[in-house]
């Protein structure tokens, strides 16, 4: 009775449920399950010591990893059987509520999937190289651009802006966080990388002169955004004539969740609606394709770029404004599939 109790105490915790939920459909290790549950590492082994130590997990290792799994009966006569049976069939009925999890979990496999270093020789035999590196190949490409001026907004802790650092003249990095400015300021110290400049301000209001930037990078920022045409509007105020918008963002979604777990304002953008957005800020020559997607996963990562068009000496700014909006609607969508 008193292991009976132990056990039912154990598994009346809900993070402990919905770590088992997530270890039923896929071995994962600690950080891959951090990820999913959103706590932290510490509270995931200590959860995992727990559920280990009551036999209902079990761990392995495996290359640079350890793994863990459940710790199913393997014959229907074990005594634990009913048991099992029962959580499988809870895990199947909390499927709604545990949408914000699988999304998560879709993401893990993802960038499992794309990690040579982790799966590349078991499962990609024939395709491990040695040094493949895409943050290499994003920094080489990078070394093809003329120097830039370039606004990475709603930059958040600052990745992508120390990567644009590399190959830029000078980035602006704007967010409305100061704590994650902070934190980018800081690890940009530590990389010694010196040409960046932090500023606080929105989406809506950035805090740069007109015509002041090359390039402003949109990264996973827009469906933050209030107002999106009015961040668009701004990014194409803050460029100089012939400048160019970088977007990426996740296209049109119906996960819900997305608004109260991760503070999303938008579920992501249909392309015929961005497109069009983008022609309204001002924006021509627009084209938007199908960044990343994954069977089974609810978010596919869209990209698109556009221009602001070149100023003229023989048309005035204000009224060619209308034309070149009506223009820029006609911007190119490819890869929708």
């Amino acid at each position: 009775m008193k292991e009976a109790s132990g056990l039912l105490r154990l598994l009346g915790d809900e993070v402990r449920l919905r770590l088992l939920r997530a270890l039923s459909q896929d071995a994962l290790n600690v950080s891959e399950l951090t990820a999913i549950l959103g706590i932290a590492q510490s509270g995931v082994s200590r959860h995992l010591g727990l559920l280990r130590k009551a036999g209902l997990v079990v761990e392995e290792r495996g290359g640079a990893f350890t793994w863990y799994r459940l710790a199913e009966p393997a014959s229907p006569a074990d005594a634990r059987s009913p048991l099992w049976t029962w959580l499988h069939a809870e895990f199947d009925r909390a499927a709604a509520d545990a949408a914000a999890d699988d999304a998560r979990l879709a993401e893990v496999r993802r960038v499992r999937q794309e990690s040579f270093l982790a799966h590349g020789v078991e499962r990609e035999r024939g395709q491990f190289v040695p040094g493949r590196s895409w943050a290499a190949w994003a920094r080489a490409l990078g070394l093809l651009l003329p120097p830039l001026d370039v606004a990475d907004l709603g930059c958040g802790e600052g990745y992508l802006t120390i990567e644009a650092a590399h190959w830029a003249r000078r980035v602006v990095a704007v967010d409305r966080s100061a704590a994650a400015l902070a934190r980018g300021r800081e690890m940009a110290r530590r990389r010694k990388v010196a040409n960046i400049v932090w500023k606080r301000g929105e989406l809506e209001r950035v805090p740069l002169a007109a015509a002041s930037v090359d390039l402003v990078l949109l990264s996973q920022a827009l469906h933050h955004a209030e107002r999106p045409e009015k961040a668009l509007a701004e990014a194409c105020r803050i460029l100089r004539p012939g400048g160019r918008v970088l977007i990426l963002d996740l296209r049109e979604h119906a996960q819900a969740w997305v608004r109260a777990k991760l503070g999303d304002r938008w579920q992501g953008f249909a392309d015929t609606h961005l497109c069009q957005t983008l022609g309204d800020a001002g924006f021509t020559d627009a084209v938007i394709r199908t960044g990343a997607r994954r069977t089974g996963d609810p978010f596919v990562v869209i990209i698109a770029a556009a221009t602001k068009p070149a100023a003229s000496s023989h048309v005035p700014a204000v009224p060619a404004r209308a034309p070149r909006a009506r223009r820029a609607s006609k911007g190119r969508i490819s890869e929708r599939s």
